[in-house]
């Protein structure tokens, strides 16, 4: 017969777990509070916006009409604008994804022990203002520059052509600006490569282009999706290197939304572009998301 002292106490209730339970919830408290103040509450301040009566005013104020004919017009008076805002993000992004693989690869596969020398030289330009780096960049870029001389001796631009105020110095402004948000994904997705299987590729008489497309490039994929979508979005929003290195022709869709808030006061008009343009990224990116086989990243 067994001790009834030695007998395991019966269990008492279920404390323990929803104590656990509850400080799961309590840790993102604090995350969740951030979000509502502070994207969810502007948000919807955005959304009413866009909404507004359209013959309202800064003066005579705007009345809540649910006009959703903003959008319809803000899209068709400003459709160059946004489309000239996905293709110069989309270019700066493609741009950034050759250079930035090709640095992270050396970074994590050849810098040896200059590996975090080589990371803190990336991160570098951050300790910096980002207005004091595409003034940097509207200095090279200048008419009577070093690398506008250099490219008219060699004979590739002509002697009246320019840089400044022409898509190339725009795109170039944003290459240079988000590179760093390219680089860091890829780094961190490379860098977790088992390199025993690049070997493999290369035991089982794979060519190095072909062992990468194969092995190095697919296993990568993860650090691609969250470089291209960290660099195309913010860039597809920008509006200081349109505004600094090009001109009125090369104006984008976030210098028409910072002008018709802050000069024209049209709030519903920038109301219903900066919506559109939300939209419009979100779209591409599940489109993108969906067709790089990465869902999990959703």
């Amino acid at each position: 017969m067994a001790n009834l002292d030695t007998l395991p106490d019966a269990p008492r209730g279920h404390a323990p777990k929803t104590k656990r339970k509850l400080t799961g919830y309590w840790l993102i408290l604090p995350g969740a509070v951030w979000l509502g103040l502070f994207f969810l509450i502007p948000f919807y301040s955005l959304i009413s916006t866009s909404l507004f009566d359209p013959n309202g005013s800064v003066l005579t104020g705007y009345n809540m009409t649910w006009h959703f004919g903003n959008y319809v017009d803000a899209i068709s008076q400003y459709k160059s604008q946004l489309w000239r805002s996905l293709w110069y993000s989309g270019v700066a992004t493609a741009l950034c994804l050759v250079i930035g693989y090709v640095l992270a690869y050396a970074i994590a596969f050849k810098a040896g022990r200059w590996k975090n020398l080589m990371l803190v030289l990336v991160i570098a330009p951050f300790f910096t203002s980002f207005l004091l780096r595409t003034l940097s960049w509207k200095l090279i870029l200048a008419d009577d520059g070093f690398v506008v001389d250099a490219l008219q001796t060699v004979h590739i631009m002509g002697a009246d052509s320019r840089l400044l105020a022409t898509p190339v110095a725009v795109i170039a402004g944003l290459t240079y600006n988000f590179l760093p948000f390219m680089v860091l994904p890829l780094y961190a997705s490379l860098e977790k490569i088992d390199i025993r299987l690049i070997e493999a590729s290369s035991d089982l008489y794979a060519s190095p282009l072909r062992g990468f497309f194969k092995v190095t490039f697919p296993l990568s994929l993860p650090g691609v999706v969250a470089g291209t979508l960290l660099t195309f979005i913010p860039a597809a929003g920008d509006y200081i290197n349109s505004q600094l290195l090009g001109s009125p022709n090369q104006r984008m869709v976030g210098n028409v939304i910072q002008s018709l808030f802050t000069t024209q006061g049209d709030y519903a008009a920038a109301g219903a572009l900066s919506v559109t343009l939300m939209i419009v990224i979100v779209v591409a990116v599940l489109i993108y998301v969906r067709t790089s086989g990465t869902e999990d990243l959703v």
